[in-house]
C-alpha cells in the first residue's frame, strides 16, 4: 500500500526512526526529519512532563522553517504505570503531532483523538494477535517489532511475521529488527514492508542523548553481545552484554521476571535504561559515530547501491 500522503511529505528514504527511551531527543529528531526520514521520540523522554510542550514547540518550529523536512512522530506507552499518558496526549493533540506511535496495549482511546485532528496512529506489534487487536482499534499502520530489534522486541522472524500479516492486512507496515544499513532498508521493502524502522543505528550519532561509553559499546559489539531478557522491565528486550556486566550482573544467569513487574516511566525504570543499554542485533554493522546528516547520506548511498546491484543482476 502506498505510504499515506501526510507521512510521505519530503520522505527521502522509506524510514521511520524508532523512538528510543532516553536516547531520542529534539536534536536527534530534528536532524532525522531534516535528512528526509520520519524522526521520533518517546513522550516520556521529556522530563519533567512540562518540558514536553517546549520540545514539541521547538521541533514544530524548526521543521516548519525547513521546506525539505519530513514529518515527526511521538511514542506513547499505553500502560497503567504510565501516569503521564493523559497529560502527554493532551499536548500531542494540541500540537497536532503528525504520527503517534503506540506501544503495549491496543490504543482504543488514542485513535479517535488523533484522527480528530487528521493525524495517524501506528502501533507496535510482535505477533499476529497483537496486530489484529491494533487493527480492531482502528490504527492506520503496524510496526512489526521482530527478532533482533533493540529494546523491547519479539522473537518472530520478519520473513514469518510480514508474510502472515500481509495475508489479511494491506495497509502501511514498518519493519523493525537489526536494520542498520541501506541494503537492509531495501530488503524490508522486498519482504512487503513500506518502511524500515531503525533505532540502534542512530544511537551512534553525535546528536543522540547517549554517553560516549554507550556509543562506543555499540561500535565494539556484535550480535552475539546482545542479551534477550525480561529482567529489567518485565518485558523481553535486547540489551548490550557489556552494560549488564558493568552493572555487576551475570548476563548468562539473570533472574526471571514476568509482566507483573512491568514499569514504564518511573524513576526506577529510567535508571535501568540509563545503566543498562538497549541495542539490536544489527550492532555488528555499525562501525562509527557520525553526525545524523552524514549517517543519512550514507544510508541513501547504500540503498541506491543495493538497488543498482539487484537491477544489474537482472532481478
Amino acid at each position: 500500500m502506498p505510504i499515506p500522503a501526510s507521512l510521505n511529505s519530503n520522505l527521502k528514504l522509506p524510514v521511520i526512526c524508532a523512538p528510543m527511551f532516553i536516547v531520542s531527543n529534539p536534536d536527534l529528531v530534528i536532524a532525522q526529519c531534516k535528512g528526509g526520514l520520519i524522526g521520533s521520540f518517546p513522550a516520556l523522554n521529556a522530563r519533567p512532563k512540562e518540558l514536553l510542550d517546549e520540545w514539541l514547540t521547538r521541533i514544530k518550529s524548526e521543521l516548519a522553517a525547513d521546506p525539505e523536512a519530513a514529518p515527526f512522530a511521538v511514542n506513547q506507552i499505553i500502560h497503567q504505570s504510565n501516569e503521564r499518558l493523559d497529560h502527554d496526549m493532551d499536548l500531542c493533540v494540541k500540537h497536532r503531532v503528525p504520527l503517534i506511535i503506540t506501544s503495549l496495549r491496543a490504543p482504543n482511546e488514542i485513535v479517535p483523538r488523533v484522527h480528530d485532528y487528521g493525524g495517524q496512529v501506528f502501533h507496535d506489534v510482535i505477533s499476529v494477535r497483537h496486530a489484529e487487536k491494533a487493527l480492531e482499534a482502528g490504527v492506520d499502520g503496524l510496526i512489526l517489532v521482530c527478532a533482533g530489534a533493540g529494546g523491547h522486541a519479539g522473537t518472530l522472524s520478519p520473513f514469518a511475521l510480514v508474510g502472515e500479516i500481509r495475508k489479511f492486512y494491506k495497509g502501511p507496515i514498518a519493519l523493525s529488527g537489526a536494520i542498520a544499513n541501506g541494503s537492509a532498508i531495501l530488503a524490508a521493502q522486498a519482504m512487503g514492508a513500506d518502511f524500515a524502522y531503525i533505532g540502534t543505528r542512530f544511537i551512534a550519532t553525535r546528536e543522540a542523548n547517549a554517553i560516549d561509553g554507550y556509543k562506543q559499546a555499540i561500535i565494539d559489539s556484535a550480535a552475539a553481545d546482545v542479551v534477550y531478557t525480561p529482567y529489567f522491565t518485565g518485558v523481553h528486550g535486547n540489551y548490550l552484554k557489556k552494560s549488564i556486566v558493568a552493572a555487576g550482573l551475570d548476563p548468562d544467569d539473570l533472574p526471571v521476571k514476568d509482566k507483573t513487574s512491568m514499569s514504564f516511566g518511573s524513576h526506577r525504570d529510567a535508571k535501568a535504561w540509563k545503566d543498562i543499554w538497549g541495542a539490536g542485533q544489527g550492532v555488528g554493522n555499525i562501525d562509527a559515530v557520525l553526525p545524523t546528516a552524514e549517517l543519512i547520506a550514507q544510508l541513501k548511498r547504500e540503498y541506491s547501491t543495493a538497488r543498482e546491484q539487484l537491477l544489474a543482476a537482472g532481478y
